[in-house]
């Protein structure tokens, strides 16, 4: 899943001030490229956080915003599934149950269960 938000950046005198008004979020930026890095960062994070809060993730172009006359308004995109993958990789401990026998015959062929499933997983997912 992946979105485009708009972010208002303003010059301040030691980089980049970035507003992100569908999360009313700011952060900033050593430079441009830098500003719109730490955007992109920042959009990820919540929205992980969001998720994480069974909230909402805001919609691109869900808030008003205004701008100065020297601001600049641009769009950054944000693939919430790739950054989850690059930014979230904890593990969770989860507990399954399988017919004794498959369990004998797995250990004794030294297969990682955890492995199995995260293949699995992600093979069913698609992703």
């Amino acid at each position: 899943m992946k979105y485009v938000y708009p972010i208002v950046l303003t010059k301040e005198d030691d980089g980049y001030y970035v507003r992100v008004p569908d999360f009313d979020a700011s952060t900033q930026g050593e430079d441009l490229a830098n500003a719109i890095e730490m955007a992109r960062d920042l959009i990820g994070l919540m929205a992980i956080d969001f998720e994480e809060d069974k909230k909402e993730i805001p919609m691109p172009n869900s808030a008003k915003f205004e701008k100065e006359q020297d601001d600049i308004v641009t769009l950054v995109d944000v693939d919430f599934l790739e950054y989850k993958k690059k930014h979230s990789n904890k593990m969770v401990r989860k507990n399954l149950t399988i017919p004794y026998w498959l369990n004998v015959e797995a250990e004794k062929a030294g297969i990682n269960f955890s492995q199995v499933l995260q293949v699995a997983l992600k093979e069913r997912l698609n992703v």
